[in-house]
């Protein structure tokens, strides 16, 4: 794959803010669902994903801008230092294990090193019958879409769910950390089976937040408007405030004005590295229901103060 701040169009210096616009906007380009007759747009949606599981993830990202990992998240080959003959002369090749990637004791001396080592070592040509120049890799499996519905207390819950892909497999899918409306997941090794001697394709997971009817979502956090007698809004008091995982009690000052934003940290939604985000608790004023004459004259005693 090509470098993943080439594929999202993001420099290396890019927030994680940005990352994720740019990966929304060409996922949302790309998308299966709106290029069904479009075979390229599949495999640049295929790309756009693959490039934001590594720039993503915060420590995925940095393992990438380290050389550690490559574009599709495997280990960087390290450590061929002393390469001094595969035989039986001085030190072997530091950091492979040439015995047990050698299948039947092949790797030992006078043995040779196997197909297997060479495959490891230097790529799936020598896979796809044999390791002269045209020689052919073998395609990998074709890749499914496939969606998951979830909820907003699922999502907070960090929820197992199980899940039925268009290959007629069934999975249990942990909702990750961090997740947002939209976001597709590659499952890698769940799509369709490849030929032999080939990886199977993956499933592109698309992972739809349903909206709440009491909760409106901001990246982590969450805004809520809560309903406040008057009478609190005025004295001051305890309230109640929903959230994810129950109500809880907050404590409101007086002349609390409807609009008051209140932030009860944690009450979010899970983030990548670990941490919830925020609820806001949004004042709504409520007067009392039918007639109250003795609040009637208040105001009527307040307004003539104001005018007067």
């Amino acid at each position: 794959m090509r470098n993943p701040y080439d594929v999202l169009g993001v420099p290396k210096a890019a927030s994680e803010a940005d990352i994720k616009k740019a990966y929304r906007k060409l996922a949302k380009e790309f998308h299966p669902d709106r290029n069904k007759t479009d075979a390229k747009a599949k495999d640049r949606f295929s790309e756009v994903n693959s490039a934001y599981e590594i720039l993503g993830d915060a420590d995925k990202r940095k393992q990438f801008d380290r050389g550690e990992i490559d574009a599709d998240g495997r280990p960087r080959a390290t450590g061929f230092e002393g390469f001094g003959g595969f035989g039986g002369g001085g030190g072997g090749a530091r950091g492979f294990d040439f015995e047990s990637m050698a299948r039947g004791g092949r790797g030992g001396p006078g043995g040779g090193m196997g197909e297997d080592i060479f495959s490891h070592i230097f790529g799936e040509a020598f896979r796809a019958g044999g390791a002269g120049p045209g020689a052919r890799q073998a395609a990998k499996g074709e890749d499914v879409a496939a969606e998951l519905i979830v909820t907003l207390e699922q999502v907070g819950g960090e929820e197992k769910l199980r899940l039925n892909l268009p290959t007629g497999r069934e999975v249990d899918v942990m909702i990750p950390k961090g997740v947002v409306d939209g976001q597709t997941i590659r499952l890698r090794g769940l799509g369709h089976p490849g030929g032999m001697r080939t990886e199977p394709g993956d499933a592109l997971l698309t992972i739809r937040i349903q909206p709440h009817p009491r909760f409106k979502v901001e990246g982590a956090d969450l805004r809520a408007s809560v309903e406040v007698p008057l009478d609190d809004a005025i004295l001051g008091g305890t309230i109640r405030v929903p959230t994810l995982t129950g109500a809880v009690e907050m404590k409101m000052p007086p002349m609390t004005s409807s609009g008051r934003t209140f932030r009860l940290r944690g009450k979010g939604l899970p983030k990548k590295d670990g941490t919830r985000g925020d609820l806001f608790a949004v004042t709504a004023i409520v007067l009392p229901a039918g007639d109250d004459e003795a609040l009637a004259e208040f105001a009527r005693a307040r307004r003539a103060a104001r005018v007067g």
